[in-house]
């Protein structure tokens, strides 16, 4: 009985990977067990299974000769291999998301004032395309959603440069676009995490600003429970 595409393993796509990058997807190529053997830090005996394997699903098309065998990589192999490069692809080049979870809380009154320093309020214009709130929505999030707060590291943020005055130097902070749920299903999509550049991001505390109060447009309260959707390239 002929197998499946699905019974295809891992071990054997690194094999076709590897014929591939040969020129099997072009036309025969010759190779033999043993060189495969060596490549893949693997047994002859098992290069020569995982060929036969491959050749039983139909992936390549192979002609034993003296000195080794002519292999091809077939349509379905290369159907096969495709479907590989697209779940990479989905990986390194889809919009990243990353749910983070938390109560709100009262913070200490900092961001307002900060948000509404002249330096920071010009590059929120020209940058987030809007003027925010004067005034941050404070979570406090849980602790998964500390642990997962670093996959923001993978993400291109939207930065905010430092500036001074006569009086002193305000340091950079980073944006990243979010989308704040409720747990009655009401979303606020145009809203951005804040923080400092240099934060420690086991923080446990997020901040958002937004062009509204975000209490007032979700009908928050503290401790009512929030999830903050950032998405990011």
């Amino acid at each position: 009985m002929q197998e499946t595409t699905s019974d295809v393993g891992h071990d054997e796509v690194a094999v076709a990977k590897l014929l591939a990058m040969d020129g099997a997807l072009a036309g025969e190529v010759k190779t033999s067990c043993s060189a495969l053997a060596d490549r893949l830090d693997a047994s002859t005996q098992t290069a020569s299974r995982r060929l036969q394997r491959l050749e039983t699903a139909g992936w390549v098309a192979r002609e034993t000769v003296s000195d080794g065998q002519w292999v091809a990589v077939t349509d379905a192999g290369e159907r096969g291999l495709r479907s590989e490069y697209e779940d990479y692809r989905s990986v390194f080049e889809s919009r990243q998301r990353v749910d983070l979870e938390g109560r709100v809380t009262s913070g200490m009154g900092e961001g307002r004032h900060y948000v509404t320093l002249s330096g920071y309020m010009a590059q929120f214009v020209e940058r987030l395309d809007y003027e925010p709130f004067p005034g941050t929505l404070n979570v406090d999030l849980t602790d998964a959603s500390v642990r997962r707060r670093s996959a923001l590291d993978a993400m291109d943020p939207v930065p905010i440069d430092g500036w001074e005055d006569d009086d002193r130097t305000y340091g950079p902070a980073v944006c990243y676009p979010a989308t704040v749920e409720t747990v009655d299903g009401d979303r606020y999509e145009d809203a951005h995490t804040i923080a400092p550049e240099r934060t420690h991001h086991d923080d446990d505390q997020l901040e958002l600003i937004a062009p509204d109060k975000l209490r007032d447009a979700l009908e928050l309260d503290d401790d009512d429970h929030v999830t903050v959707t950032v998405e990011g390239e």
